[in-house]
């Protein structure tokens, strides 16, 4: 079966509760949930003016496409009362795909490996909680390797 890692990320609300919630949703409609991330307190990324992130790096086992992870995600996000108002702007929750296996997916919906996931401290810090040793692919490199290398000066607190 898949592994996928997804990095979960709150800022408006009971930050915990909502990750928390968010798992829990993604358990029951995605697949099965093998590991969990510290949880870490961000700096906001792109719009620095709003509150601090509360993010959480999962692995989750599912028989999901990419494509079908991605419809999950974004109704465990409706479900948390994501509205998109402003690009990058406070949200109670986001999901994003990082890694699904090794494979690679670029469509105008999705991408995968996420994007900009070797720039974003706050993305590699919980990723490496949970999976330190797996291989980016097309980068030839692991998720330790990229943070070593990750040049994001956003301060990122393990709580």
């Amino acid at each position: 079966m898949p592994v996928a890692y997804l990095l979960l990320g709150s800022n408006l609300g009971d930050r915990a509760a909502l990750l928390r919630a968010a798992r829990e949703h993604l358990a029951r409609t995605a697949g099965t949930v093998t590991a969990s991330s510290a949880l870490y307190q961000t700096a906001a990324w792109g719009l620095a003016d709003q509150p601090a992130f509360l993010n959480q790096a999962l692995e989750i086992r599912t028989a999901l496409t990419p494509a079908q992870l991605l419809t999950a995600c974004l109704a465990t996000e409706q479900q948390a009362g994501r509205e998109r108002l402003v690009r990058w702007g406070a949200r109670t929750l986001d999901v994003d795909i990082l890694l699904y296996d090794q494979r690679v997916v670029d469509t105008p919906t999705l991408q995968i490996p996420h994007p900009r996931l070797p720039e974003r401290r706050f993305a590699l810090l919980p990723l490496a909680d949970i999976a330190a040793t797996v291989q980016h692919p097309g980068r030839g490199c692991t998720v330790a390797e990229l943070l070593a290398a990750c040049l994001d000066p956003l301060a990122v607190t393990r709580l």
